[in-house]
């Protein structure tokens, strides 16, 4: 996954602060409606293989498993885990008011599973970012 950003400023000699504008699912046209509540810039550390210098636009790249494998995690499995309690619950023969609390605890036990592997996984496995090419 790549990604165009600016450098911020150098580190060291192998490492760079970027600054990279997110995209808005409004298409980025923040001016005309300033519904948008969130900071659209992020800082990050990435690996400058190219040796930019602060101020240049530059290109980063990242391993695209990591962000897919983040992205499961956060959106498929909370509503997986829902959608399974319920039809379990429904298979079991309970109420309907019983399979809306099964979905709403496979939910939560989802979302739960989720922020436990992201806290253990932050430290161990972080999503890196190399610079790997100047524009």
């Amino acid at each position: 996954m790549t990604q165009d950003a600016v450098v911020f400023r150098c580190l060291n000699d192998q490492t760079a602060e970027v600054v990279v504008t997110r995209a808005t699912a409004c298409g980025s046209n923040c001016a005309s409606c300033e519904a948008c509540v969130f900071q659209n810039e992020l800082k990050t550390v990435a690996r400058n293989l190219v040796g930019a210098r602060p101020g240049q636009r530059v290109l980063i790249e990242s391993k695209s498993s990591h962000v897919y494998s983040a992205i499961v995690l956060v959106y498929i499995v909370p509503i997986l885990l829902a959608v399974l309690c319920c039809f379990s619950a429904y298979a079991a023969g309970a109420s309907e008011g019983i399979c809306v609390l099964c979905t709403f605890l496979g939910f939560l036990l989802g979302s739960v599973i989720t922020v436990l592997t992201q806290r253990l996984k932050k430290n161990k496995n972080p999503i890196s970012f190399d610079i790997i090419k100047i524009n």
